[in-house]
């Protein structure tokens, strides 16, 4: 990785983009070995999804466990899908408060907090759990892009392409893991205790980057040079290309969780066997990691990215397509269609949020935002999608509304791929 270039200021993510002089120097002195960082960032990107996607496999055992009724247990993910939307709102005020390295760190003890309450006995705790792990991962999803256009400017859409891979591994790795591990230590209280180890993990490594920053901060003495005034930024909410990649994010968020929530229940439905079902959705969870990695690196090579944003959301349609007229003869091949253009799309999504910015300053506001909004809108995905099976008796019309947040991603491709800056 490059190492910053002498005398060039560390821009951070948070709010106040001019870090004081020994806060500068200190986090030099961390990308002096730019693989400690890196690691770093591995491991918070691994816990991004784990704690979520683990969940579902588990679903009929939680609740069974507290005799919950199909829709109060839809609340386990619906949940947290809605704190990651409020909980993008305080992560820059937190940021610029306590700083990146801080926030980042309490982050991953909260997760590992909440995904230990969500087993504890009473119903309430699950719910709170479920709520503590959304603010985590909010926090953790907002400040990952400014902290990877601060750190590595260089080689912002391949480090961009690195951590969403990676988040979706650590996705992957814990829904294919979920059933055996319930087997291994005795429940479904066990299977997700045991994502808890990950995060604590992180958290440690973490550690040490958020004690010496604030050990910097904190040296500067009654008689230090203040920073320099920041200026407030464009305004986003005023920004139609901010508001393009916002709702890019949210759409592609939507139908990513949508299938999250039913993707095996069509299968089944449709005559495929449970066991089938899990291997076939793994799959699907798989592939993304190939969209995830080589999308944001060819959106990185490109000054326009419209085309491949098309393209990308094209692979999403035949997917759903096939799935809508073919659902278990071609489940592998709709399986890989989605799971390639869902991964690209989630990579393109968060690589705008780098590219479309000048700063690092304002790539963490876009992030916020677009985090906000975006999870807020994929927060009603999985219950409307099933309210409308519900009603209908059949997934025709639910893939057909799908496909219609096909077309508008389509438009917000055309917008959000444009070379321009906010």
């Amino acid at each position: 990785m490059p190492e910053p270039r002498p005398g060039t200021p560390l821009i951070d993510a948070e709010d106040q983009p001019t870090p004081t002089p020994p806060v500068a120097a200190a986090r030099r002195r961390l990308l002096a070995h730019p693989a400690f960082v890196l690691t770093g960032i591995v491991l918070a990107s691994l816990n991004m999804r784990a704690a979520l996607a683990g969940v579902s496999p588990l679903m009929s055992e939680i609740g069974d466990h507290f005799h919950l009724t199909a829709a109060t247990s839809s609340l386990v993910t619906t949940i947290p899908l809605v704190f990651m939307g409020l909980g993008s709102i305080a992560a820059p005020r937190l940021a610029r408060r306590w700083g990146t390295e801080t926030v980042l760190c309490a982050a991953l003890a909260l997760l590992c907090g909440g995904i230990l309450l969500r087993v504890t006995p009473p119903v309430v705790a699950l719910f709170a759990g479920c709520a503590l792990v959304g603010t985590a991962i909010a926090l953790l999803n907002v400040l990952m892009p400014g902290l990877v256009k601060r750190d590595f400017p260089d080689r912002a859409a391949s480090m961009t392409a690195l951590y969403s891979t990676t988040l979706i591994l650590g996705a992957t790795g814990a829904a294919a893991s979920a059933v055996p591990l319930e087997d291994a230590l005795g429940g479904w209280q066990g299977s997700l205790a045991s994502w808890a180890v990950l995060a604590a993990v992180a958290a440690v490594l973490w550690l040490p980057q958020a004690v010496l920053i604030r050990r910097a901060g904190r040296g500067n003495g009654p008689d230090a040079p203040a920073p320099a005034p920041v200026a407030a930024g464009p305004r986003l909410s005023r920004s139609p290309l901010a508001w393009q990649v916002t709702l890019m994010m949210g759409t592609q968020s939507l139908v990513a969780y949508v299938c999250i929530a039913w993707m095996p229940t069509i299968f089944t439905d449709h005559g495929m066997s449970k066991s089938q079902a899990g291997i076939v959705y793994a799959f699907y969870t798989l592939t993304q990691m190939a969209g995830s990695f080589f999308v944001p690196l060819l959106a990185g090579r490109m000054r326009d990215q419209r085309l491949l944003a098309v393209g990308v959301v094209a692979l999403l349609a035949a997917g759903l397509t096939g799935l809508l007229t073919a659902p278990v003869a071609g489940a592998w091949a709709w399986a890989t269609l989605m799971g390639v253009a869902q991964g690209g799309l989630l990579g393109l999504a968060l690589t705008f949020m780098v590219l479309r910015t000048r700063d690092a300053h304002t790539a963490a506001r876009l992030s916020g935002m677009a985090q906000t909004w975006g999870y807020l809108l994929a927060s009603v995905g999985p219950f409307a999608i099933g309210w409308v099976y519900g009603a209908t008796g059949s997934w025709a019309l639910p893939i057909a509304l799908l496909l219609g947040a096909c077309c508008a991603l389509v438009f917000l491709g055309l917008g959000a791929g444009r070379n321009r800056k906010i």
